[in-house]
């Protein structure tokens, strides 16, 4: 009696062949997310972040259907609005697909692209802990018509702030903060993409120091 061997198919990353130099270093295990933002390199395959950033979580934002016309007649499409992060990164991505599961999964694919790291700290005078608990200082964010005030909060706060910019700052790292907003801040999409933008920023100001 023959026995069967239980065999393990290989992961995606497993079979991926870089069509990057950035990719093939990553592949070969010669550099670090770390030394990628440190260096300002562009990532230009999903894989990448696959491999360096296995613990990433998705989270699905919004999954609308949009409607456009052409010559043909009336199309619709739907596009979904996806983060993805994990303790210290953050991405967003959004997408369009005749299908639902094909637009989240391209919005994934372009939101792991779009990872960036958060930087934490704790900025409140009335804590000063010193842990990586809030933000480091008050950073803004905008996206279209939304704008959006990221204030450092004490140990113990929470995230006193909108459901939708919860889901970003969850995924991030973020465990306490108080927020101000502007705007039509019931366009999900625009409010999650201005909260992102803010923790972009942060890192932006930080450099320039």
């Amino acid at each position: 009696m023959s026995r069967q061997r239980n065999q393990r198919s290989p992961r995606p990353e497993e079979s991926w062949i870089p069509s990057t130099r950035l990719g093939e270093l990553v592949q070969q295990g010669l550099i670090t997310l770390d030394k990628i933002f440190a260096n300002n390199l562009v990532v230009k395959e999903k894989e990448i972040i696959n491999v360096l950033l296995p613990q990433l979580q998705e989270s699905v934002v919004t999954i609308n259907m949009v409607q456009q016309m052409t010559a043909s007649g009336q199309r619709s499409r739907f596009k979904a609005v996806v983060i993805v992060g994990a303790d210290g990164f953050i991405g967003v991505g959004s997408a369009k697909s005749r299908e639902v599961g094909p637009a989240i999964r391209k919005a994934i694919d372009k939101a792991k692209l779009a990872v960036v790291p958060v930087l934490r700290g704790c900025g409140s005078k009335e804590c000063g802990c010193g842990h990586t608990h809030s933000v480091p200082f008050k950073v803004d964010g905008k996206c279209g018509s939304v704008k959006i005030h990221l204030i450092p909060a004490p140990q113990g706060v929470g995230l006193a702030c909108a459901d939708k910019v919860k889901q970003v700052l969850k995924l991030a790292g973020v465990e306490d903060i108080w927020s101000k907003t502007y705007g039509d801040t019931r366009t999900s999409e625009n409010l999650v993409k201005a909260t992102f933008n803010a923790l972009k920023n942060a890192h932006k100001f930080n450099f320039n120091l």
